[in-house]
C-alpha cells in the first residue's frame, strides 16, 4: 500500500476524488504560482514600480511557459520551498532576460506559495458549495417521501420511542445547511491574497505596497486582508475545522447506516454494495463504512492543523510543511465523503415492515415512557413511573404484550390508541417536512 492511497492507483477509486484532486497536483500548483506571478507583475507595472515591457512579458510568459516540476524536486528539497527553483526555471524559460529580471519583485516565497493556494481553495470552495447543496436537497426528498413511516428511535443502541424515518433523515441533512452557512461566513476571511514581503512589512515596495496588494486581489477575485497573515493561521484552521465538521455530519449518517443494514435490523436497503472474497450470500456496506473511515482520518489531521496554528514568530517553516502535509488530504476526503454520501442517499430505500417489526417487538415495551405520562393523569408521576417498570419487568418475563397488561388493570388511562407509533411520533413529521421545505429552498 503507498504512504497515500489517496493518490494511490489500487485504492483511488476508492478514496480518491478526481475533479478535486487535479487541484492538489504539482502541475496545479505550478501554475497557479505563475497565475499570481503574471498577476503580481501587471500591479506593480501599473504602480510605477516595474516597467510596463517587463509586465507585460512574465503576465504573458505565466499563460504559455511550461515548467517541468520534478525538473524543481532537488532544489525543493534543499530550500523546503519550492519558489527559489520556480522562479529560476521561469526566468531561464522567458528567454529575455531584460524582462525576467523583474519577475518576483519585492516578494517572498510564502506571498506566492500560499496565495496560490487560496486561487485553488476558491475552486474548491465552489465544489464542495455545490455538493452541499446537492447532497441536502436529496436528503430533503428522502425527509418529505418519509415524514410520516414511524421506526424505532435508539439511544445507547437501544429502542427508545418511536420517531421516523423523515425525521431522521432530517437529522442528518440539517446541519449540511448549517454548513453552508458557516461556508459563507468563513469565505471572505479565507479567500484572501497573501503579500507581505521577507518579515511582513512589506517594504520593498516602499509606498505602493498596499496599492499593489489590493491590485494583485481584485486581479485574482481574491480578498485584500490589508496585512500580513504569514503567521497568522486562522483562516487556514477555520477551514480545516469546517472540513472537518462536513466530514463529521457525513460520518454519522455513515455510523446509522451501519447499523441500519446490520443482519437483523435491515431497516434500509443500499443502492451499492460491496463483495465478500469468500461468503456468497454478503453485501458489505462499503460507501457507509467509507463516510466513518474519512470522518476519523479527517479529525486526527485537523489536530495536526490545529496544532499548526502555532505559527513562531514572523514565519514558520515547521508547521508551515505541517499544513502541506495535511490539508490536500482533508480537502480530498472530505469531497470524497460528499460524493459518497450523496450516492447514498440517492441510492437508498427504507424498508418499512422492518421498521415496523423494530417497534413492534411482541412486549410492546418502546410505548412504556407514553404509559407511564398517561398514568400520571391519575398517580403522582414516580408511581407511575414504578408501576411502568414493574408492568415491562412481567411482559418481558410472560411475553405478554405491554398494552393488555396495562388495559387489564388501568382501562381507562391506557386506551387501545395510546400503544400505537402513529400516536407517539411527536414533532418528527413536522420536522421532516420543515427540513425538506429548506433543502428545496436551496
Amino acid at each position: 500500500m503507498p504512504a497515500s492511497p489517496i493518490d494511490s492507483a489500487l485504492y483511488r477509486d476508492l478514496f480518491h476524488d478526481a475533479e478535486v484532486g487535479t487541484l492538489f497536483t504539482d502541475s496545479a500548483e505550478i501554475r497557479a504560482m505563475m497565475l499570481v506571478e503574471g498577476a503580481l507583475a501587471k500591479a506593480q507595472a501599473a504602480h510605477g514600480l516595474i516597467p510596463d515591457t517587463a509586465a507585460a512579458a512574465i503576465d504573458r510568459a505565466a499563460r504559455e511557459v511550461q515548467i517541468d516540476p520534478a525538473a524543481l524536486s532537488k532544489a525543493t528539497g534543499q530550500n523546503a520551498v519550492v519558489v527559489p527553483a520556480f522562479v529560476a526555471a521561469f526566468r531561464a524559460a522567458m528567454n529575455a532576460p531584460e524582462h525576467a529580471q523583474y519577475l518576483h519583485w519585492g516578494a517572498t516565497s510564502q506571498d506566492i506559495m500560499d496565495t496560490a493556494l487560496v486561487l485553488r481553495l476558491a475552486r474548491l470552495l465552489a465544489i464542495q458549495q455545490d455538493r452541499l447543496t446537492t447532497l441536502a436537497r436529496a436528503l430533503g426528498t428522502l425527509a418529505g417521501a418519509h415524514a410520516e413511516l414511524p421506526m424505532a428511535g435508539r439511544t445507547y443502541g437501544q429502542v427508545a420511542t418511536p420517531t421516523t424515518f423523515g425525521a431522521v433523515a432530517a437529522s442528518w441533512g440539517a446541519p449540511l445547511l448549517r454548513h453552508l452557512d458557516r461556508l459563507a461566513e468563513l469565505k471572505p476571511r479565507l479567500l484572501q491574497v497573501s503579500l507581505s514581503g521577507a518579515a511582513g512589512t512589506l517594504s520593498m515596495m516602499g509606498d505602493h505596497g498596499p496599492g499593489i496588494r489590493a491590485a494583485l486581489a481584485q486581479a485574482l477575485n481574491l480578498g485584500d486582508p490589508q496585512a500580513s497573515w504569514h503567521s497568522t493561521r486562522d483562516g487556514v484552521a477555520e477551514f480545516s475545522g469546517w472540513l472537518t465538521l462536513v466530514t463529521g455530519t457525513l460520518g454519522k449518517i455513515g455510523e446509522d447506516l451501519l447499523v441500519m443494514t446490520q443482519t437483523g435490523i435491515q431497516e434500509i436497503t443500499l443502492g451499492t454494495g460491496g463483495s465478500s472474497s469468500t461468503m456468497p450470500q454478503k453485501t458489505n456496506p462499503v460507501l457507509p463504512s467509507l463516510l466513518v473511515a474519512l470522518a476519523r482520518q479527517t479529525n486526527a489531521l485537523n489536530a495536526a492543523i490545529q496544532g499548526a496554528a502555532l505559527h513562531r514568530q514572523q514565519r514558520d517553516g515547521a508547521a508551515w510543511m505541517v499544513e502541506w502535509l495535511s490539508l490536500p488530504q482533508i480537502c480530498i476526503a472530505s469531497a470524497r465523503a460528499l460524493a459518497a454520501a450523496t450516492e447514498i442517499a440517492k441510492g437508498l430505500d427504507p424498508v418499512p415492515g422492518r421498521m415496523r417489526a423494530g417497534i413492534d417487538d411482541g412486549p410492546g415495551l418502546i410505548y412504556a415512557e407514553a404509559l407511564s405520562f398517561a398514568l400520571a393523569g391519575i398517580m403522582p408521576r414516580p408511581e407511575a413511573q414504578q408501576a411502568v417498570k414493574a408492568l415491562c419487568q412481567e411482559a418481558a418475563a410472560t411475553g405478554t404484550p405491554l398494552a393488555a397488561l396495562a388495559a387489564a388493570r388501568w382501562p381507562e388511562a391506557a386506551p387501545p390508541g395510546l400503544f400505537t407509533p402513529e400516536a407517539q411520533l411527536g414533532l418528527a413529521p413536522a420536522e421532516a417536512r420543515a427540513f425538506a421545505k429548506a433543502a428545496r429552498a436551496l
